[in-house]
């Protein structure tokens, strides 16, 4: 039976890497090895990891989603406005924005299952019409949340950050779920040969539907998490999530044809991500720069393991 490291090589490389980082970041910055550092890295890892676990769900299936900035625009601004401080009104916005980022992401699916034109496509129309409805709603950060209501984002527990522990907990579910369940397998069997898969008898409908509205359902915590830390949403999709999200799926190993990977290798990508950004930080480097240099990661790791699929194993 093949180890895990057999089945996904790139989870070696990224903790090679994470090490590397970690270990240049200890020599050069005195600022960079302290623990309350180590900490944020972990504690700022949280949008990030919520984000690319539902990217690495569509990925699978070959998909990809280029809403995501544009959904948290959406969504983050309406929570905040429609909170707009009252305490009361916490729990039943959380819920809607929940149940409205699960049905953008069917929405996707269902688009791309009825016209059938490549996911790219599609999100990107959807993230234009999602920028639109959040400017159309506001033209700047609006509303806010209530003082004692940022548990989600700074709470801890034992010392320990609330939000990125829930989503690791959250891997770690999705992780059991893919590997475990009919539905977990089918996904795989799409991505790696959809026609294959259609021909045995798999719903792929169903798998595409699922796989768009669980990650617009992790968008939407994404969301809310940005708005417990920030106290307000922000109408403007740059948060780079679409390209982070894209970066740490692609490093931690799930090919982008589909049907390979892992929501480990993501994980561990997400935390390799946030910790190189975070080095930079202290280096002064530009915010900008930082963008390029994930675009070259994306551009080296897709290349490195299109060719490692082609050698001959």
């Amino acid at each position: 039976m093949k180890t895990l490291f057999q089945k996904n090589p790139a989870i070696l490389g990224v903790l090679g890497l994470l090490l590397l980082l970690l270990a240049v970041g200890f020599i050069f910055n005195e600022d960079f090895r302290s623990v309350r550092n180590l900490q944020n890295v972990y504690e700022q890892s949280a949008p990030l990891a919520f984000v690319s676990l539902g990217q690495t769900v569509v990925i699978l299936t070959r998909g990809i989603d280029l809403s995501l900035d544009a959904q948290i625009a959406l969504l983050s601004s309406l929570a905040s406005g429609l909170i707009d401080n009252q305490p009361e009104r916490v729990l039943p916005v959380v819920l809607g924005a929940l149940v409205l980022g699960t049905f953008i992401g069917v929405i996707n699916g269902a688009l791309i299952v009825i016209l059938r034109i490549h996911a790219l496509i599609i999100t990107l129309g959807m993230a234009a019409i999602l920028q639109g409805c959040a400017l159309l709603y506001t033209l700047s950060p609006v509303g806010g949340i209530p003082i004692d209501y940022d548990f989600f984002a700074y709470g801890r527990v034992a010392g320990i950050p609330v939000g990125t522990t829930v989503a690791v907990l959250l891997f770690i579910v999705v992780g059991l779920f893919l590997k475990y369940t009919r539905l977990g397998r089918q996904i795989f069997a799409f991505g790696g040969d959809p026609h294959a898969a259609t021909m045995v008898g798999i719903r792929t409908t169903r798998v595409t539907l699922f796989t768009y509205g669980l990650a617009g359902f992790l968008t939407a915590v994404t969301a809310i998490y940005l708005v417990s830390r920030l106290g307000v949403g922000n109408p403007v999709a740059d948060g780079g999530f679409n390209l982070g999200s894209i970066t740490a799926v692609v490093i931690g190993g799930t090919m982008l044809t589909g049907g390979r990977g892992s929501v480990l290798g993501t994980l561990l990508g997400v935390f390799l991500v946030q910790l190189l950004n975070n080095l930079l930080n202290f280096m002064d480097v530009s915010t900008f720069y930082q963008w390029m240099i994930q675009g070259a990661i994306v551009v080296v790791a897709v290349s490195l393991y299109i060719e490692r699929k082609r050698t001959p194993q």
